[in-house]
């Protein structure tokens, strides 16, 4: 008996396309779209790792986004997967959207609307157009940022070691399998395995992609007067319908933000999510929170219950509940908290205070040993992202704590969190790395919700002098009887890079260069405060 025929019941078809841009290049596409009807509104992703697979690692495959009615459109970049040209990272991404999204839009299975969505790279993809471009119908960028330093490589000015590394080196296979370099390409994928990255990644990357975007942000953050470059959507392009996706454990939450606030002053009117969510980890509806947005800006069919649904929502981390606000009508604790302690928060948690109703007061010298790094769990640069027990790292004796007497009564906590403080080390760099964590009653647990990174490199790392730490910002509820705590440390490993001590060795692995550093923190002027996510003078400058 002859094997059954495989019959292919798949609801959507699937091609490649081809587009030539003006100066000969040649991209490839593949689209993805409903076997009858048509033409239909389409939906472009334009990323770097590989049109097969569409950023299924958060988005749904193509064939369930044509299966709900659209031409969908994922595109390999300039010099990536089987486009021709020369990969040159963001900067070459402006006039290819531009042809692309023309010709996307004259595909004869295209009816003439277009929206755009992606994340991370394929989120800033979306953004970016030469002058005059016409602008896609709607957008929904997700995980991304404009800011070359502050939203894709730095943290205070510190550098995403295990981010960072990891993601360049990436890039470099994807570059060493495009050149058919396979030893290359197992060097630098074992390195990733076996976590020796972690020591030799700076190399790997010298050797293999000098000219990549992740080396030379690595250069350009050991080099104090780098120019950083900070990309400038159209106007055009952010007045129309966008739908922002950001994370809690995000590293690009800033930076979803900011665009935020960019759409506003040009005249848009965003939708934003905030979520429970890591670069890679979503929650699970946000599939269909896109399906409803693309369905009401490029169909119009929307049931009058989906229309009303909130454009501004976050999820409050203890409550695992959404929450609607208004981002002109959000509150936070500026007042603060003030840092006490008669000297020994290193060893005793219960010597740091953090307290609202007092001047802060004492100094705290804290040492920091490169030997045995404090290490980084959790946060959003870590590389397991999200809440963890901090219970451990908090009772080393290299790592400083300032809590919070029990709560009389519940609050909630919204906003960035910025800490203010006097610190001053013996050695020509240092860096403060800090966490916010919410307590129980009985100290036993101590749950971080909250990371921030200040690197300081020069003689002014020898100077008394006010910092500034901005950490991640965060939504929660702290409940009567619990605590909020605030630790600072003197490393991060390997979220951060070790700071060496010294101008004359760059930050990265612990190594023979590495200095001990003493690190002295003076309270008296100290402050922890929250400002709102998006804040009336937030709005009233982006409005300027």
């Amino acid at each position: 008996m002859s094997p059954k025929k495989l019959v292919d019941i798949r609801p959507v078809s699937c091609c490649d396309k081809t587009l030539v841009l003006k100066d000969g290049v040649k991209l490839v596409s593949r689209v993805w779209y409903p076997n009858e009807g048509g033409p239909w509104p389409a939906l472009l992703m334009r990323q770097p790792y590989g049109r097969a697979i569409a950023s299924t690692v958060t988005y749904l495959h193509p064939e369930w986004w044509a299966s709900n009615g659209y031409l969908v459109v994922v595109q390999d970049v300039r010099g990536q997967g089987d486009s021709e040209g020369s990969f040159q990272g963001f900067i070459q991404e402006a006039s290819d959207t531009s042809e692309t999204h023309s010709w996307v839009r004259s595909i004869p299975e295209c009816n003439g609307r277009l929206g755009t969505y992606g994340f991370s790279y394929q989120g800033l993809t979306q953004l970016l157009a030469e002058p005059g471009s016409i602008p896609p119908d709607c957008l929904a960028p997700a995980m991304t940022g404009l800011d070359e330093h502050s939203h894709w490589s730095c943290d205070g000015g510190a550098y995403w070691w295990h981010l960072g590394l990891s993601w360049g080196l990436q890039l470099a296979c994807l570059k060493a399998k495009r050149q058919k370099n396979w030893d290359d390409w197992e060097k630098i994928r074992r390195s990733l395995e076996d976590e020796s990255f972690l020591s030799v990644g700076p190399d790997l990357l010298r050797s293999y992609d000098p000219e990549g975007m992740a080396f030379k942000w690595l250069h350009s953050s050991n080099q104090r007067e780098s120019d950083w470059l900070i990309h400038q959507p159209l106007k055009t392009w952010l007045a129309k319908p966008m739908l922002l996706i950001g994370g809690w454990w995000d590293p690009h939450l800033k930076g979803v933000l900011d665009i935020y606030k960019r759409s506003i002053s040009a005249g848009g009117n965003p939708e934003l999510h905030i979520g429970p969510a890591s670069h890679l980890h979503w929650w699970e509806n946000v599939q269909r929170l896109h399906l409803n947005f693309f369905n009401y800006h490029l169909k119009n069919s929307l049931s009058k219950k989906e229309k009303q649904f909130p454009k501004h929502i976050v999820w409050n981390v203890t409550t695992k509940k959404w929450y609607q606000f208004e981002p002109n009508q959000t509150k936070a604790k500026e007042n603060g908290w003030k840092l006490i302690s008669s000297g020994s928060a290193c060893l005793e948690t219960n010597n740091g205070l953090l307290a609202d109703s007092q001047p802060g007061k004492g100094t705290v010298v804290l040492v920091h040993d490169p030997w045995r790094p404090v290490p980084s769990k959790g946060g959003h640069l870590g590389p397991s992202p999200g809440l963890i027990d901090r219970s451990s790292i908090d009772s080393r004796s290299d790592v400083v704590t300032f809590t919070t007497d029990p709560l009389k009564k519940s609050i909630t906590l919204e906003g960035i969190p910025i800490l203010n403080l006097k610190v001053s080390a013996d050695k020509e760099g240092f860096d403060i790395c800090v966490a916010l964590s919410k307590v129980s009653p009985d100290k036993k647990n101590s749950t971080q919700i909250s990371t921030g990174f200040l690197r300081v490199l020069g003689t002014e790392a020898l100077e008394n002098l006010q910092r500034e730490v901005i950490l991640q910002p965060i939504y929660l509820d702290l409940s009567a009887k619990e605590h909020l705590r605030l630790s600072i440390a003197g490393s991060a490993w390997p979220a951060i890079g070790i700071n060496p001590g010294s101008a004359l060795h760059p930050c990265g692995a612990p190594s023979a260069h590495c200095e001990i550093v003493t690190i002295r923190m003076q309270l008296e002027d100290s402050k922890l405060h929250l400002e709102s996510l998006i804040s009336s003078k937030d709005l009233q400058e982006a409005l300027l």
